[in-house]
This record gives structure tokens, sequence and C-alpha cells, in this order.
């Protein structure tokens, strides 16, 4: 599979005046390209959106209207807060919520026409109840634990809800799904392992729509797609594999903006801590970013340390020293002064700085950095 086509990063143009520090940009045309190529590598099983945890930080409010025109018709959220938030933003959309039915919510399920995933026996069993007193076959989904020991039907208690024919009588299955723990490794003997427990325990239920692929398990082939796909950190540009290029297109641009520019000599530090003492003269830059942007604290350099390094146009710049709430410094030395200078835009994340570069470098993984970033800096939405 080819890598997505480059992207620049959006124009300067779109940027609203001379207070703005730190900008966000959500590129909803590049969401709504991945939404396309994941629905066409997973034909014919039906692409679905998983836009919890805010579209992964993003905005669900951009997010979910730009995938619904772009064709997606189902979508999956983790709790029932974010369900009734969607389902104000899209009346039609199929909704499914995976943290369950808590005690005594099936009624707002009702109420907002949510479908439960319903992870074991007792809430099988309440959601039956549920129905039959109301007289509606409600749709729902069941989630088996084909090995993940997360949320789940285990395998014995799929065996007993399978012996209770009046328990599937009063409601709708919907679909049935599990979820892979190492899809992100394509070569993983315990994608296959699970795929064969699933396909073994999906059999003893009615049946029902299949769903196993998150963004990884579309990448593993047809064999893992069946009826219908779950894609999420593919949607929003982050690599679904921990190796090779990623085929998506970048959906977060982050830049920062110089504020002030310094001449510092041999020997001094930088920094709290000063955790970074250099060694011959140097311009450093002041970037208008910090951990309470979502710039990660464990992406600060000490002595001896090459860390993430970032960009003005063409010419790289490595971090120096600590990163602090508000703040970064960067080397700029060999950066021409009139390209760093104060006022100027620094790309944190982008084409040249993947989401997936920055979380390397702070010992993550580029789910938390799209998750985390903060709500300080202006945002933008293009496209979509």
């Amino acid at each position: 599979m080819s890598p997505a086509r480059p992207r620049e990063a959006p124009s300067s143009e779109r940027d609203e005046g001379p207070s703005e520090t730190a900008i966000l940009t959500i590129d909803l045309d590049a969401l709504t390209a991945n939404y396309r190529r994941l629905r066409d590598l997973a034909s014919p099983a039906e692409c679905a959106a998983v836009v919890k945890a805010d579209a992964y930080g993003l905005g669900m409010a951009e997010a979910a209207p730009a995938l619904a025109r772009a064709g997606c018709k189902t979508f999956f959220v983790a709790t029932l807060g974010e369900a009734k938030a969607l389902r104000a933003l899209l009346p039609h959309a199929v909704i499914y919520v995976c943290a369950g039915l808590m005690p005594g919510t099936a009624e707002l399920y009702r109420a907002h026409d949510l479908r439960p995933v319903l992870n074991s026996a007792e809430e099988i069993r309440e959601w039956a109840s549920f129905c039959a007193a109301r007289g509606e076959k409600r749709a729902c989904a069941v989630h088996i634990d084909s090995g993940m020991n997360r949320l789940g039907l285990s395998a014995d208690e799929v065996d007993r809800v399978a012996e209770a024919p009046e328990l599937w009588q009063a409601m709708t299955l919907s679909l049935v799904m599990s979820h892979l723990a190492c899809a992100d490794e394509a070569q993983h003997p315990k994608s296959e392992a699970q795929r064969q427990i699933f396909d073994r325990l999906r059999a003893r239920l009615p049946q029902a729509l299949a769903s196993l692929a998150n963004s990884a398990g579309i990448l593993l082939g047809r064999s893992y797609t069946y009826d219908l796909v779950r894609p999420g950190i593919a949607l929003y540009g982050g690599h679904p594999r921990r190796h090779g290029k990623n085929p998506f297109e970048p959906v977060v641009h982050l830049k920062g903006r110089i504020l002030q520019v310094r001449n510092v000599a041999p020997g001094e530090t930088v920094g709290y801590g000063a955790t970074r003492t250099l060694h011959e003269t140097a311009r450093v830059a002041v970037v208008s970013v910090g951990y309470a942007d979502g710039f990660f604290r464990s992406l600060s350099t000490k002595d001896g340390e090459t860390g993430l390094v970032v960009y003005l146009g063409a010419h790289a710049a490595p971090i120096l020293g600590r990163v602090s709430m508000d703040l970064i410094t960067i080397d700029v030395t060999g950066v021409p002064e009139e390209i760093a200078c104060r006022g100027a835009w620094v790309e944190l994340i982008g084409p040249k700085v993947s989401a997936q570069d920055m979380a390397h470098h702070a010992g993550t993984i580029d789910y938390e950095v799209l998750t985390n970033l903060g709500r300080r800096a202006a945002r933008r939405y293009i496209g979509g």
C-alpha cells in the first residue's frame, strides 16, 4: 500500500492577527480522505468511525459531521455522555456505546436511540429484561473477549447466554464484536489466535453482523474486516502500525510563535534545572508552547541527548533543555536570522514533524499525543 500523498501545512494567511501565540489547525479534508481510504481498504465491509474522546482530541462537533458528509453512517464512542452529544449532532446516525449498559441507564439509551455494547451476561440479561418490559426489540451489540482480557464476554459467559433463547427473543442483536490486542504488529500471532476464538464464540450467538478490525486490523487484510470495521487513530492521521511509513494523511498541524531570540554564550545553561549546557555560542529561540498545550515535558533534553527536532520552514531546530508549562527553547543557530525572528512560526506537528515522531521522543504513542493537545492554542478547522 502506497503512502498518502504529501500535504503542505495550512497557509499562515488563515491566522487571525498578531495576538495568537499558538495555532492548532485540524484539516477536515485530510480526515475525510483518510476515511475514504479506509473504506476502500475494507470494502465490501461497512466503514464506521470511532469518535470517542472528543474525536481523539480534535473536536467531535467538527469531525463527526464531516465524516457523516463523507458517507459514514455508524459511529462508536466510549461513554453515554459522548453518545448523547453525538446524537445531537447526527440525528440519524447509528451510535454504539462501548462502555456498555451501566445499571439504570437503559431508558437513556432508548430516549436517545443509542445502542449499548453489552460486555457481560449480566448486561445482556438487563437489556433483555428492559426490552421485554417495553415490548420493544431494541438493537444492541455484544462484545466478546477474544483474548485481550479487558471488556467483553468470556467463553463461559457466551455459553451461558447462548443457552437462553428467551434473551435474544426480547432484543435485536445487530452486531457481535471483539477487539484486537496486537494488530499494530503485522505478524503477531495473537491476531490470528483472536480471530479464531472470535469465530468460534460468535457462532454460538444469534446471527448478526460481525466486527473485529480497528485501524491496524484493517491493514491485516480481508479475513479481519468481516462486515464492519471500526477505525480510530488512522482517521486522524496517526500511524496504526509500529513500523513502516504511515499511509494516512496528517490531520493535525500545531505551530507555536517565537517570543524572543537570544544569544547564549558557551558554558551557559538553558531552562529549568540547568539540565542543558551549551558548549558553543548559540542562538536560542523561545517558543510559546509548553506542556499545558500538550507538548509533553518528557520531550525535554539534557546534556548528551538528542531529542525532537522542530522546523522553521525547511530549517531544523532541535529542542534544548526542559519543556516548561508555557514555553520551549530551540536551537536556531543554523537558521537565517530573518526566518528565526520574534513573531515567526515554528512547526511542532505537521508535514515535517508527525505525531508519531513526537510520541517516539516522548516515550508514548500518537494516540496520547492527539488526545492531550490542550485547548489554549487557537483552533482552526479547514476543509470538510
